[in-house]
Parts: structure tokens; sequence; C-alpha cells
């Protein structure tokens, strides 16, 4: 499908140049090449481009615009100290915006060989990816949407598929500081039945009055809950877990399950599960948690720490919560920083494990 590809390599001379890596804000820098595949409802997909990052060209009505027909996924490429470039389990990404496009009826394709070019922007941008020290890495954008020049709610018939790239600073640049959550239960993200569950531009651009409404309350973060009872559901833009004591004293993690849709399933989320219960310290177990029992674990002393997990930061711990009025105090261990460390030298090449990484070959 995609393994006839036109490639378009810049000269040296008209490359971009390097930002410093030690001042990277996320979002901000772009490196010089992209892929671009057209898709329409007659041909099926076109012969794959990788060329110089250049500017779309769509028409007013492109549906894009107007119904928010998009998908997209987030991914990293980390140069690891042996110089080689690995990128994390990037199968799960594929799988997942393949699951994102079906559900707003665009065009499926083959992950493997999506990925395949992916690979080949990466040697071909490879001098975007920062050196090791820096712990800094290559930030990789794929993108799909809809561009029919007719006005309508209905499937695409012409679509781009594409990925942009480009550098990014650790998320923890000052250090592994807890976070300040804002919860307010009248202010929903997801719902059953819903696409909560999938990678797609129509769940982010509501959330952004809400946390508005948080950093005006000086949060950084805001804790969607959801229904009645006040379930936890995510953390911002993260997966959300939560360290306690049972009543017997053993050790257990949460984090709400994927099965009603309200939760993205986070690539992240995925690894830490299968990490931790590798360990065989404690229980790791998919359920509902609500505030009630959060309130309850904290007046008992049972709860150890809560957590977020993301592409972006790994792992963020939670400091407070603002909830109804009252001001939850969220113990802090080390547990969250372990699995920042753990998770980060993995990603890194420092400590092989599972065949999480692909090598991207020059």
């Amino acid at each position: 499908m995609f393994s006839d590809v036109s490639i378009e390599i810049l000269d040296d001379h008209k490359r971009s140049i390097k930002p410093p890596w030690n001042d990277l804000k996320f979002g901000h820098h772009c490196s010089d090449h992209m892929i671009e595949i057209h898709w329409d409802a007659e041909r099926g997909w076109l012969r794959p481009q990788i060329c110089p990052v250049r500017n779309f060209s769509l028409h007013p009505f492109a549906k894009v615009f107007h119904y928010a027909t998009e998908v997209f996924e987030g991914l990293k490429a980390y140069r690891g100290p042996d110089g080689l470039v690995r990128v994390f389990r990037p199968e799960l990404n594929m799988k997942r915006m393949r699951l994102s496009a079906t559900r707003l009826c665009m065009p499926d394709f083959d992950g493997q060989e999506f990925l395949q070019l992916i690979k080949k922007l990466l040697t071909i941008d490879n001098e975007w990816i920062p050196p090791y020290e820096t712990k800094a890495s290559l930030y990789i954008r794929p993108t799909m949407i809809a561009i029919d020049e007719t006005l309508g709610v209905s499937p695409a018939t012409k679509v781009i598929l594409y990925v942009v790239s480009g550098p990014v600073g650790p998320y923890f640049s000052t250090g592994f500081q807890p976070v300040s959550l804002f919860a307010d239960p009248k202010y929903v993200r997801a719902w059953p039945g819903g696409s909560g569950d999938r990678k797609i531009g129509a769940n982010y651009a509501p959330t952004l009055f809400v946390q508005k409404e948080a950093s005006k309350e000086g949060h950084q973060q805001v804790l969607w809950l959801y229904g009645p009872d006040h379930q936890l559901t995510e953390v911002g833009t993260m997966n959300i877990f939560v360290l306690l004591k049972d009543n017997n004293g053993k050790l257990q993690l949460i984090t709400p399950p994927l099965e009603d849709g309200l939760i993205l399933p986070g690539v992240t989320r995925h690894s830490l599960i299968e990490l931790v219960r590798s360990w065989n310290e404690m229980d790791v177990i998919e359920r509902v948690i609500t505030m009630k029992e959060v309130e309850s674990l904290i007046n008992e002393n049972r709860l150890l720490e809560i957590f977020g997990s993301g592409t972006a930061c790994i792992v963020c711990p939670v400091g407070q919560i603002s909830f109804l009025g009252k001001t939850l105090k969220v113990p802090e261990t080390s547990f969250a920083l372990r699995l920042f460390n753990e998770l980060l030298d993995i990603q890194y090449g420092v400590k092989p494990y599972n065949n999480w990484v692909h090598i991207i070959q020059n």
C-alpha cells in the first residue's frame, strides 16, 4: 500500500537552523520533512510522498474545518546514550489511530507499512533528534484530515494522511513537581457511547474552557469526573492512577477501566500496567474509583499517591485536588518517580525491555 514512496530531500543549505536543545518549547519547532499521502473514495490510497514541510491549500468547505473530521496520534523518537534512535511501542499508536479513523468513517490503512514510512522519515530527519544528554526527544504527529470540498455532515470521500515532527524538551525541565487539580463535576469530558476513547481533535477543543477556569483558580490541570458518583476518568489529557493500601494493608495500583468508552487507551498507561504487574509487588486493578473513595482513603491514611500518565510527561504526580470547595492534599511517595525513571530508561535504550522500542537503522 505505502511501499512505493516518492522522496524529495532538501539541499543542506535550505534546511532549517536547529534550535538550542536546552530551550525547546513544545510544538514550536518543526523538522525539515514530512509524510503526505492522499486518499479518495474512487482510487483509494495514492503514492506516498516524503517531502519538505509545506503548507496545504484547502477549500474553505473542507470538512475538517466544519465537522472536525480529524484524527491524530502522538509518539516520540529518542536518541540513546549509544547514539541509536528508538521509537517507543509505535505499533500501539498505529492500532489506536486506525480505531480512531474507523470511529469517524475515515479510511483504514496498513499500520505496519505506515510505520515503515515514519521510520524512513526519521532517517531523513535524523539530525533533528536531540542528543541523549539533553533528555529531549523528537515528537512525531501523524494526522488524518477530511478535505472534501463540500459542506454536509457525511463521511469523507477525500483525506490527507500526513506526519510532521519536531524536537521537544523534557516535560519536567525544573524538576519532578506535583500538580494541583481542578475537579468540577459540572464539566464532563466523555460519556458512554461517545468518542472519548478515540484520539480525535473534537475531544480536545471543548476542554480548553475548563482548563482556562482551572488556571484562573491557580491549578495546573483538570481532573475529569463522570456521573453522579463522581468517577475519576482522566487528568487533563492524561490517564490517571491511584496508589493505595487496601483494608489489609496490601498495595494496590488502581486505574479506571477502558470498557465503558470514557478513557483513552493510552500507550503509556498500557505500558505502566504491564511494567508494574511484572514486578509482582502489588495488585494492578482496572476499576472505577470515585471522589468519595479518594476522600475516604485520605481520611484513613490509605492513599499513597495519585499520578497521571501520557506520552508528553510519562508520569506526572498530583499534589492536591480542589473539589466542591475543599482542597484535598494528596500524599507523595517515590513510586511515581520510580516509574518515570524506569520508563524513561526503557525509552532511551538504557534498559532493554520486552522489545518495547523499535531501533531506527540509518
